[in-house]
This record gives structure tokens, C-alpha cells and sequence, in this order.
């Protein structure tokens, strides 16, 4: 019998929005969402906007993320932002490793598991995101990248670990490119990786852990992502930042 595992939708802001901005589209969405049990929200804002974002959500059931940390707790690191600074301001998630840090930032699969380990030993819950490129989906190497990824930041790590741990399946192709992988694409990776998981972390991990899609998903393309046995969720991008499609991407779980 397949397990019951509820459904997480994030949305990530990425480098979007000003503060009031910010402010106004965590209203709208905790307004349409916070009464809608079916589906776990989470959203993740530009790190200068958690605090006001988080007070929006306050008393809420929608979680409040960031979109990477660094590995250190504190120190001369301009620019970055530490798990126990993301703690401070209200955060109980974190994106890890996603698309955009490791390609345009570098984050490599040893700074992936730095942090993933970092965010445990915070107390955050990460979203650990992986993917392929298109280059590496036409060489046919889509489901070695998955799994060496998940090697990487899952080696050395338990169950008990990493109960909390959702993991995003991001086809990098697929990302801001209007490009979507069709529900049986999606479907045939998230078994994959749920797979792969199950050997990581053992089976009975493997089937409570939720795989979410990630890539350009619209309120039209929700619904049959979300009708596949191995998808349990979405991260969304550019769709997040208008709350009715946002909204409607949630909600599509039940269409």
C-alpha cells in the first residue's frame, strides 16, 4: 500500500520584489492558503524580506524559508547569511543546493552537503534540490546526475537524520525556460530518486519522504504533476510571486 504523504508546495521568490512588495504577497498568500490544510505551503523571500514577510505568516500554516545559508555560524563572510541568523528571524526551512546556486553560483556537491548538515544541526528543515542539465538529460546521464547529488549530500547521514528532509527534483532545463517536463518525465525521475533514496536510507525512508517537481510549473500543469504517485509536491518559481496563481497551484492538488 502506497503511505499517505502530504503534499508540500513551495514558492520560491528568488531575487524579486521590494520590501512593501514582499509584505503585500505574504498577506495575499497566508489570506488564500492559510485555511488550506491539503497542502503544506511554504515560501521562501529574499533573505532582506523573512522577518517582515514572517510576521505576515505569523500564527499561520504557512512555513517561512530561506533560499540558501552559509557554513559558518558567524564571522568575516560579507555577504552571507548564517542558519542561526535564519532561525533568529522566524525561518524553519531552507532551500539547499538549488539549481541556481550550483550552476550560476558554483556550489559544488561537498558545499551542498556542508550546508545540508549545517541546517540540520540548526534545526531547519531543508528542501534539498537536484536536477540535470539539458546536456546531461540528451546524454541519457539524467538519472547518474540525480543519484550522484544525492550521494553526495546524503552520505554519511541516517534516517533519523533527516526526517524532516523534502527533495526537490529541479531539471535545470526546465527552469525559467517556459520548458516542462511532462507528468510521465516527472514521474519516471521521482521513482528514481525515490528509489535511489531507498538505498541511501533504507525503504521504509523512502516511501515517507517527499519528492516535489520543480520547472516552470503553472497552474496548468499542476494538476497532472500532482495526479503522479511519486510527485508530493511543487517548487514553484516565477508563478509564486502572483498569489491567485499561486493559489491555484496549491489547489490544484485536489483537482
Amino acid at each position: 500500500m502506497t503511505p499517505k504523504r502530504k503534499p508540500v508546495v513551495g514558492g520560491n521568490w528568488k531575487m524579486h520584489l521590494t520590501l512593501a512588495e514582499a509584505q503585500e504577497l505574504g498577506s495575499e498568500v497566508r489570506n488564500r492558503l492559510n485555511s488550506y490544510a491539503a497542502v503544506q505551503t511554504l515560501v521562501f523571500p529574499p533573505f532582506p524580506f523573512l522577518h517582515a514577510v514572517g510576521q505576515r505568516l505569523q500564527d499561520s500554516a504557512i512555513g517561512l524559508g530561506a533560499q540558501d545559508l552559509h557554513v559558518e555560524k558567524k564571522g568575516a563572510f560579507t555577504g552571507a547569511v548564517s542558519a542561526e541568523m535564519l532561525v533568529s528571524v522566524g525561518c524553519k526551512w531552507v532551500l539547499v543546493g538549488h539549481s541556481e546556486r550550483r550552476h550560476v553560483f558554483g556550489d559544488g556537491d561537498d558545499l551542498v552537503a556542508n550546508k545540508l548538515r549545517v541546517a540540520l544541526a540548526a534545526g531547519l528543515k531543508p528542501v534539498l534540490c537536484i536536477g540535470e542539465r539539458l546536456q546531461e538529460r540528451q546524454a541519457g546521464d539524467t538519472f547518474a546526475v540525480n543519484r550522484r547529488q544525492l550521494r553526495a549530500a546524503l552520505h554519511g547521514l541516517s534516517a533519523s537524520d533527516v526526517q524532516d528532509l523534502v527533495v526537490a527534483y529541479e531539471p535545470v532545463w526546465a527552469i525559467g525556460t517556459g520548458l516542462v517536463a511532462t507528468p510521465e518525465q516527472a514521474q519516471e525521475v521521482h521513482a528514481d530518486v525515490r528509489s535511489a533514496i531507498g538505498e541511501l536510507l533504507g525503504i521504509a525512508f523512502a516511501t515517507q519522504v517527499r519528492i516535489q517537481y520543480g520547472g516552470s510549473v503553472k497552474p496548468e500543469t499542476a494538476a497532472g504533476l500532482f495526479g503522479k504517485a511519486d510527485v508530493d509536491g511543487l517548487l514553484v518559481g516565477g508563478a509564486s510571486l502572483k498569489a491567485e496563481e499561486f493559489a491555484a497551484i496549491v489547489r490544484a492538488r485536489n483537482a
